[in-house]
């Protein structure tokens, strides 16, 4: 069974775990590491995704930020035994996730669903009239076919059938595929 290894010359996601509650600070300490050391060629971004979710207190709604994902930092680096050794050695970070420590490149969906990387569809990818599949968000598995698109904020209606209706919904583009016929 072939396993997939750290990729050590194309820059890849990689998952951290951390203590909880230590993610900022994870975050901000590697921060740190990139630029005390120069490690901007070799280090290229480190996250947190968040989500935006409405609380009500006291009869008061608000919108918070919420860690989709509390205790892990999502890192993106060309991996190297060195990087390793020193993002392994931060404080509050207890490893990489994988087999023994060792870490294992996220996939492109895995980026994707996680909304790590801002993905800019070009004209042409989508086109009105097309039908396309619902892979995220609260209409995940959902069909239906694009009546709108607007290129400037990446989304796009789709008219689905919910409920014995049509309806028409926005959802964003990296949020949608072609299906192929």
């Amino acid at each position: 069974m072939a396993t997939m290894v750290a990729d050590t010359e194309n820059p890849c996601w990689y998952i951290l775990h951390t203590y909880s509650g230590y993610e900022a600070m994870v975050k901000d300490s590697l921060e740190r590491l990139i630029e005390n050391n120069n490690l901007q060629s070799m280090i290229f971004d480190v996250k947190i995704p968040m989500e935006q979710t409405i609380e009500e207190k006291n009869g008061k709604r608000k919108i918070v930020e919420r860690k989709l994902l509390p205790c892990y930092v999502f890192i993106k680096m060309i991996y190297s035994n060195q990087l390793w050794y020193w993002v392994t050695n931060t404080r509050g970070v207890t490893g990489f996730v994988g087999p023994q420590g060792r870490p294992i490149p996220m996939k492109e969906a895995e980026i994707r669903k996680m909304r790590l990387e801002e993905v800019v569809f070009e004209d042409g990818v989508f086109a009105v009239g097309d039908k396309v599949n619902v892979d995220s968000g609260p209409l995940e598995g959902f069909q239906g076919v694009i009546t709108e698109l607007n290129a400037a904020s990446q989304k796009a209606k789709v008219n689905i059938q919910m409920f014995g209706r049509n309806t028409d919904v926005e959802v964003e583009l990296i949020q949608i595929t072609k299906i192929e016929e």
